[in-house]
């Protein structure tokens, strides 16, 4: 194996090149890679906070799956859509940081161009499941439009980006809440979004522990930075935020139940995190931050066992 090989073979990167994908024509891969398609934890990061939502919105299990399976394939269109756009903002930064240096935008493998043609196509099919939506999440659906868009300039102009990323990544609660009962969210509902943001912004942060080396040499701010010392205690305090807001919106709108369990077992779960994040190790920060996903499921479940139950 030569030197160059090896770099790449043992460079720290979000490009990889084996998987599922592979069976598909090689024309198409820039553009997974784009949309992040070969990446699922940034769909199930979206996606989760409407699942905590539908099972306490819905009137049945037969509605309650049939929203849940709409807003997986809402998720994973929209994050792919917002993959776009980051990218299409972050080219020039992008190739400056190691992990990134290797997306289509960046590294010239897809032309500005075809990615906003992709991106129409995306926005498109985001539109056609949006449109099955009643009336109200329609509008709360489109009122989260400046959010995808402003959020990759965040990063220029503030050490908190994934306080907005929050904002965003957060938005399947009021619309969840909305294509279920066709109405605005109540204030219970906004609780449990911002408990969502809270914990976006925890796991958000230790995802940023992997750029912190780059993002240094590039001028890019992050909560990860800008927490310096107290990186573990910012993102315990978030993820303690989190836990508090959900709890007592879920209290609020349902009462006690068997989603008390879950909750608990996610607390668990997020203080384990905080607990183990290493500066050093962005590896390890890639694990902890996809872990996420099972700590977001576990409520989920036990929302859903609540609502089967009651």
């Amino acid at each position: 194996m030569t030197n160059e090989q090896i770099d790449k073979s043992t460079r720290h990167t979000d490009i990889r090149l084996i998987g599922w994908w592979q069976k598909l024509p090689r024309v198409l891969h820039p553009y997974l890679f784009l949309a992040r398609f070969d990446r699922p934890i940034g769909w199930w990061l979206l996606l989760l906070p409407a699942w905590w939502i539908i099972p306490l919105a819905a009137e049945n299990s037969r509605q309650m799956a049939q929203m849940m399976v709409l807003f997986l394939l809402g998720a994973m269109t929209m994050r792919g859509a917002g993959c776009v756009v980051n990218d299409m903002w972050d080219r020039r930064i992008d190739l400056r940081v190691e992990r990134t240096s290797g997306r289509p935008l960046a590294a010239g493998t897809l032309s500005l161009l075809q990615a906003l043609l992709f991106l129409a196509i995306l926005c498109l099919i985001g539109l056609g499941i949006l449109m099955q939506l009643p009336q109200t999440a329609i509008m709360v659906g489109i009122a989260s439009l400046p959010l995808i868009i402003i959020y990759p300039l965040a990063k220029r102009v503030t050490w908190w980006p994934q306080a907005v990323l929050g904002l965003t990544f957060s938005w399947g609660v009021p619309l969840g809440w909305a294509a279920v009962t066709d109405q605005w969210p109540t204030p219970e509902i906004w609780l449990i979004y911002a408990g969502s943001v809270a914990w976006v912004f925890g796991y958000d942060t230790i995802y940023a522990v992997q750029d912190m080396a780059d993002d240094m040499i590039a001028g890019v701010k992050s909560s990860a930075l800008g927490l310096g010392d107290r990186l573990n205690l910012g993102v315990r305090i978030a993820f303690c935020v989190c836990i508090l807001l959900i709890s007592a919106g879920i209290q609020a709108h349902r009462g006690p139940g068997v989603w008390m369990l879950g909750v608990v077992l996610m607390a668990i779960h997020l203080l384990r995190q905080a607990r183990m994040i290493n500066p050093d190790d962005p590896q390890g920060a890639l694990t902890l931050f996809k872990s996420n996903r099972n700590a977001g499921l576990i409520l989920t479940l036990f929302l859903i066992v609540d609502r089967l139950l009651g």
